[in-house]
């Protein structure tokens, strides 16, 4: 039966993305998800995207791809920082295709048939999808204490923690040793380009993520070769 497996932040990391489909054993039929943060900051951007158009996968819009489509369309960060020196460097590698591809990313990624949505980082609960901020979907960690937005590391409640579903919300952005298990929310970024592991959900056809004491029996992962960058 064809499966949904969602990867988390791949960061230019071919060498662990191609050893953990090979440690899913990818099949016809089944689908790949990512939850964006595609490249920046590994070594091999492009083989990265390469390997991603190859199996036929899907993702959503990460906070680097939003960095380097606003750059390359001349738009100023809304923090107002300027592009950073490893942005620059996959910026110069991309290739005409890869760039037509980044446009194409979504903010989000609805999976009705597993009861779930994936956005790169994370939502304000409680408010429709539709009226979320796109900025809010890259780059949100935790929640202030009127329930606004906070990119900053750190915070005291993360946003998953207030979530309340329908739909399971699966994530990225946040790295962290383990993934962030919630009652609606999967957070699976397990650092990978920092010497972490590289994580991916595994559902079945019409499978519902299970609640976060048995939620590890579909994530699997495959150990970084080295550390790439530090935090």
């Amino acid at each position: 039966m064809p499966r949904t497996i969602i990867i988390g932040d791949v960061h230019g990391c071919r060498d662990e993305l191609a050893r953990l489909i090979e440690h899913v054993g990818l099949v016809s039929g089944d689908r790949v998800v990512m939850v964006g943060d595609l490249i920046v900051r590994g070594p091999d951007p492009c083989g990265t995207l390469d390997l991603l158009r190859e199996v036929g996968a899907i993702s959503v819009r990460g906070n680097h791809e939003d960095r380097l489509l606003r750059w390359r369309a001349g738009r100023s960060d809304p923090r107002g920082e300027p592009l950073g020196e490893l942005s620059k460097e996959t910026a110069q590698q991309l290739r005409k295709r890869d760039w037509a591809w980044l446009e194409t990313l979504p903010y989000w990624l609805d999976l009705p048939e597993h009861g779930l949505r994936v956005v790169h980082a994370g939502l304000i609960p409680g408010l429709p999808i539709e009226r979320q901020d796109p900025h809010t979907l890259m780059y949100v960690r935790c929640l202030g204490r009127y329930g606004e937005p906070v990119e900053r590391r750190g915070g005291k409640t993360l946003w998953g923690q207030t979530y309340q579903g329908p739909p399971h919300v699966v994530f990225g952005h946040n790295a962290r040793s383990e993934p962030q298990m919630h009652a609606w929310a999967t957070g699976i970024d397990t650092g990978a380009v920092y010497g972490g592991r590289l994580t991916a959900m595994v559902l079945h056809d019409g499978e519902r993520v299970p609640p976060p004491a048995a939620r590890s029996e579909v994530l699997v992962s495959v150990p970084a070769r080295r550390r790439y960058v530090g935090r």
